[in-house]
């Protein structure tokens, strides 16, 4: 069993009694040609002087029959090669172990690892653990999908949305909270690390200083990566995730950095390769370079489809930049005629067709899991004309026009959308028209506040409630998340706040409560 062959075993047969020996990995895979010659781990494999799993452990990408695994293998002393083993068990007690394999985890990808297990039984939790240069990894829980072809599939979910955990500016209360929920899934909207230095008055720093490397990269997801409260929460469940614009840069918008004009490409390549190092992605995701593609669909079963949007890789660049500014800042349409090309996109070409055809008529909702507010946010400015953020979907109004007039026009049903960024809480109605307020409501839109980023004024966040009637709630004072239970009938929202974001420890409490019935569109106070 193991040395990198995964092995079906019975659930009652008791696990084996200690691993493979060294002598017998090298064995099994000479016989199955894995290795030609002795690797570089070997004369490491009684390292067992150091921690090796000082990351924790994760699991994403749920489907019926298999669950991606995820950790990183540390240390100064670490060969170019060294062998994980990955075990996967019915119980917490590793009693009734199902699978087990081997993965080398290779420096030129921060030996990070991406097991992906198959043939497990759908709609069920699992427990899994690793072990390497003499170390065992901390054991996490993860969970399977249902079944979609079976009869009487769950019908029932739990999950979590959450974005914007910038290191200096807070503690994660938040994901104390959420782990307590206990939820089947946690869906991540963006900006998991933040580039920037330690802002002035931070509550605690950052180790270095602005990051644009994959080594500066690497060094920053270390860091968020070994809070407590994090570690716990993708123990405790199986995450999918989206980026937005901080794992890379500020307000980037394809190819375009309102701050490094030149080598941009370099940059997010190397992004790019620390996100997926330290996300748990399958690694047939890997990234190519200075392009990796996030977006997808996955199923809960007969319940729910998510559609998972990548905003940033392929948008194009923001309407009408003032020199200097940056990528991003509030326009009106009366200046800019750039804002209402028909042609600019946010999602581009390409993905924005993907989406038209990845809408389900199967499932009973539809939850559009993407990066930030898609419904319309206008503020008159001094001289009464409406303005909009660039960076946002306000400032790409037809690509938002074509995504809503497509469910629309496809009459998808339960479309709930999903978003972060904008490091408030917000609630509101989707016209299918999105300038036209007196077009048909064809979905619900939940904005999740941040984990730890401070948000903006309430003054600002009440200002465009009163001139926005469809945004239904708007609480920029609070850091925290969204829970939600979802069921074939109902959507149960749970606007969370944390009490005070210096405190690791904070109380967490429930600001506010939406319904969504699956037969009418559109949130409802609870």
């Amino acid at each position: 069993m193991g040395c990198g062959i995964t092995a079906r075993m019975n659930p009652a047969q008791p696990p084996p009694s200690d691993l493979p020996s060294r002598r017998q990995c090298l064995r099994t895979a000479a016989a199955f040609g894995v290795w030609s010659a002795t690797p570089a781990f070997v004369r490491h494999a009684r390292a067992a002087d150091a921690p090796r799993f000082t990351l924790g452990v994760a699991s994403g990408y749920p489907q019926p029959d298999s669950v991606v695994l995820w950790t990183r293998v540390m240390g100064d002393d670490l060969p170019e090669q060294v062998s994980v083993h990955w075990e996967v068990a019915l119980d917490e007690a590793f009693q009734h172990i199902v699978q087990q394999g081997r993965e080398t985890a290779q420096a030129q990808w921060a030996h990070s690892v991406h097991a992906q297990p198959r043939g497990l039984e759908p709609s069920r939790p699992y427990w899994y653990r690793f072990t390497a240069l003499g170390d065992q990894s901390r054991i996490g829980r993860t969970q399977t999908a249902p079944d979609p072809s079976a009869s009487g599939a769950v019908q029932e979910l739990k999950f979590a949305i959450a974005s914007c955990q910038r290191w200096d500016w807070g503690h994660y209360a938040a994901w104390r909270d959420i782990t307590a929920f206990d939820p089947h899934l946690v869906v991540f909207l963006g900006d998991y690390i933040y580039e920037y230095a330690t802002a002035v008055g931070a509550l605690r720093s950052v180790d270095g200083g602005r990051i644009d490397t994959l080594a500066g990269y690497r060094d920053r997801y270390r860091q968020y990566k070994s809070d407590p409260a994090l570690q716990a929460a993708h123990a405790q469940c199986p995450w999918i995730m989206v980026w937005d614009d901080h794992e890379v840069e500020n307000d980037y918008a394809g190819a375009v950095s309102p701050r490094r004009p030149a080598d941009f490409g370099a940059q997010r390549a190397a992004a790019y390769q620390a996100y997926w190092e330290h996300m748990p992605f399958p690694a047939s995701w890997r990234p190519r370079g200075a392009h990796m593609r996030v977006y997808s669909h996955l199923d809960w079963g007969r319940l729910g489809r998510f559609l998972l949007l990548d905003d940033r890789q392929y948008r194009d660049p923001q309407a009408c930049p003032i020199p200097g500014w940056g990528g991003s800042q509030r326009i009106s349409p009366h200046t800019c005629a750039q804002l209402l090309d028909p042609k600019r996109s946010l999602l581009g070409a390409a993905q924005e067709q993907w989406l038209a055809q990845s809408w389900s008529h199967e499932h009973r909702w539809n939850f559009l899991a993407q990066q930030t507010l898609m419904a319309p946010m206008s503020v008159r400015n001094a001289r009464d004309e409406p303005t909009v953020w660039s960076d946002g979907w306000d400032g790409y109004p037809a690509s938002r026009e074509r995504v809503l007039q497509s469910a629309s026009q496809q009459q998808v049903r339960g479309l709930v959308v999903l978003g972060g960024d904008i490091h408030a809480h917000c609630v509101a109605r989707l016209h299918a028209q999105p300038s036209d307020m007196r077009s048909a409501v064809i979905g619900s839109e939940f904005c999740g506040t941040s984990i730890s980023s401070r948000g903006p004024s309430q003054s600002s966040m009440e200002r465009a409630r009163a001139e926005n009637p469809h945004l239904l709630y708007g609480e920029a004072r609070k850091r925290g998340s969204i829970l939600f239970r979802v069921d074939a009938q109902h959507l149960r929202a749970d606007l969370r706040g944390v009490d005070n974001v210096r405190d690791p420890q904070s109380p967490v409490r429930s600001e506010a409560r939406f319904t969504v019935d699956a037969r009418q569109p559109g949130p409802v106070p609870a």
